[in-house]
């Protein structure tokens, strides 16, 4: 019985050795067929990534460009940025006002505005607190000429927009006042539009009970009155990128 015994235990476990060759070869075989492993993120080459608009137009300005005292979502820029997407221009408007700004607050932010917003064309409205104030013409000329050379400079398209004084301060400072912009658009080469508040100005369904700020009727009136000016700032965009 012993003998008997002992050959059947070497049997079994004969069987038992082969059975776990059997098994570990075909677990190896099966690793084997998957050898390749999965490419990681870091080996592929990411897809790129459209680009949500065709450029970038920055609205700098003052109050009268930031929209006091209207929803910012009513402001020019904004129902601007909605009329050229209905009109099918991808074109991303932001709205860089910054209310009770004079020029030289325009020109001492002129290159934060061109290296944080990357504009590709500026819509520029400055100067009617420069004239509010009293300051001197010649000051508000010399900013306006630094920050359109500075835009050229960067290869960035403009529209400069020309604002009128009110008569109280006097005929002499609201001539000077009102020469300045054409002078600067002439010498720079900008796309001009002579009075920013043209058809608004003085109209009193048109502006706010402080009858300096547009009221949402007014500045729809605004967007319509500078639309072909950015219309021509594009059609430059796009000759230039071409």
């Amino acid at each position: 019985m012993g003998r008997k015994m002992e050959r059947r235990l070497n049997k079994i476990s004969n069987i038992g050795i082969f059975s776990l060759w059997t098994t570990l070869l075909v677990f190896l075989t099966f690793m084997g067929c998957d050898t390749h492993p999965e490419p990681s993120p870091k080996n592929q080459e990411a897809a790129p990534a459209a680009r949500a608009y065709e450029g970038i137009i920055v609205a700098l300005g003052d109050s009268l460009t930031a929209g006091l005292g209207v929803a910012e979502e009513l402001a020019y820029p904004a129902q601007l940025a909605r009329k050229l997407k209905a009109n099918g221009f991808h074109f991303q408007v932001i709205n860089a006002g910054v209310s009770g700004e004079t020029s030289s607050g325009a020109r001492s932010r002129i290159q934060w505005v061109i290296s944080s917003l990357k504009p590709d064309i500026v819509l520029l409205e400055t100067g009617a607190n420069d004239g509010l104030r009293g300051i001197d013409p010649h000051l508000l000329e010399a900013n306006l000429d630094q920050i359109c050379s500075i835009l050229k400079d960067n290869n960035i398209k403009v529209v400069l927009t020309g604002m009128l004084m009110l008569p109280n301060m006097g005929p002499d400072y609201t001539k000077a006042f009102a020469a300045i912009y054409d002078r600067v658009a002439k010498k720079h080469q900008m796309i001009f539009m002579p009075f920013f508040l043209k058809d608004v100005a003085g109209d009193a369904l048109l502006n706010q009970q402080d009858n300096l700020h547009p009221t949402v009727r007014g500045y729809s009136r605004i967007v319509q009155n500078i639309y072909p000016y950015v219309l021509e700032a594009i059609e430059q965009f796009r000759s230039k990128a071409g």
